[in-house]
């Protein structure tokens, strides 16, 4: 398996171990990916064996019982479906969320179901927060997520694209921005598979991006942040022990490139904490993660 197929599949077992997925529909996930029966099997039995009991997957609830609504929703102003040009003369797939007075932008990276209907609002969130947001849809080339029913099959198609595409397509996501907005400094933000996606556009040496925010994204292996002019906010989860595992590398590899960057790993929280439409969704996690993120765009983009 690639190292991005690896992640998914490890994404699949743990959401097994923790009873989020029976096993039965944890195997037909790893299937669609490219593992075999045992292969599979001998997955799901080392993420079980290794599940950690502690993990969190509810939203923590006000004192009166009621649980908040997700950051920033208040503000939030509506997305709308683009196109925009793409490398080799492909077309991309993306929603558009444009700040009333925009004091900067941000490339939004989606989780690995693709571009969803939370992902479009987070969008719609940084707009209303002040920053001008394109959400990119990185399975444009397969004609993009609304044309899988089944999101499994979605994220199995993620699963088999090169790197080299995605961060093609993320630099033309960053085209984008700048078309739309020239005179404004771009950020990047992604989360889970995203966030490992903001990592391999930094990696890249992607010279344009003023500040990034991966949230509890893989590393890829040997990254080097030579090329990047970025400040780098890392967000990780307490409880995500599978990612976490690479935060130390994460923070040697920013400093060595002398990037300013600060690592948060937010305490109680697991993995995929602010995607509210998810089991693991905290609540107070998220609204702290979200007001870190506005006062780094404030600091870095304006």
């Amino acid at each position: 398996m690639t190292p991005l197929q690896r992640y998914i599949a490890e994404e699949i077992a743990i959401d097994h171990a923790d009873g989020l997925l029976t096993r039965r529909e944890a195997l037909r996930r790893l299937g669609l990916i490219g593992l075999g029966v045992a292969a599979a099997t001998s997955l799901l039995a080392a993420c079980s064996s290794g599940s950690d009991e502690q993990s969190s997957t509810s939203a923590p609830v006000t004192p009166g019982g009621a649980t908040p609504p997700p950051p920033g929703t208040a503000d939030a102003v509506g997305t709308e479906a683009v196109t925009f040009a793409g490398p080799d003369g492909r077309v991309l797939q993306g929603a558009w969320a444009e700040a009333a007075t925009p004091r900067g932008t941000v490339l939004v990276i989606h989780e690995n179901k693709g571009l969803t209907d939370h992902i479009r609002s987070v969008a719609g969130r940084f707009a209303g927060a002040g920053y001008s947001a394109l959400a990119v849809d990185l399975l444009s080339e397969e004609g993009g997520t609304a044309t899988f029913t089944d999101q499994a099959q979605a994220t199995a198609a993620l699963a088999t694209v090169p790197p080299e595409r995605f961060v093609a397509d993320m630099k033309s996501g960053v085209d984008e921005l700048g078309r739309r907005a020239p005179d404004k400094k771009a950020a990047a933000v992604g989360f889970c598979f995203g966030g490992g996606m903001v990592w391999q556009l930094l990696a890249s040496g992607e010279p344009r991006l003023a500040a990034a925010v991966p949230f509890y994204g893989p590393l890829p292996e040997g990254a080097d942040f030579s090329g990047s002019k970025a400040a780098v906010l890392a967000i990780y989860a307490e409880l995500d022990a599978r990612v976490n595992a690479s935060r130390d590398a994460a923070a040697a590899a920013l400093a060595k490139a002398g990037l300013p960057h600060e690592i948060v790993t937010v305490p109680g929280a697991d993995h995929a904490f602010f995607n509210d439409t998810g089991p693991r969704y905290n609540a107070t996690a998220a609204a702290e993660a979200y007001e870190r993120v506005l006062a780094w765009f404030g600091e870095y983009l304006g």
